[in-house]
């Protein structure tokens, strides 16, 4: 007959300290290249937009036009 082993001991479990961790630090929120008065034209149909609210959003925003994204307009 095999002998068995004796069962291994529990190890105690080390109890959570009463000090909150703190939270972790948050990145600031990337901000968009559009800025304010910013002009994007459709090289399709010309037609152009000005940005009057940036919206705040975190990625770009793409402006579509005919399909396409829209370019911003070169100041001449």
């Amino acid at each position: 007959m095999a002998t068995r082993k004796p069962a291994a001991k529990a190890k105690p479990v080390a109890k959570k300290s009463a000090v909150k961790a703190k939270p972790a630090a948050k990145k600031p929120a990337a901000r968009s290249s559009v800025k304010k008065g910013t002009k994007y034209e459709c090289g399709i149909c010309g037609m152009i937009v000005s940005v009057d609210t940036v919206c705040g959003c975190a990625g770009v925003c793409d402006l579509i036009c005919c399909g396409k994204q829209m370019k911003v307009k070169k100041q001449a």
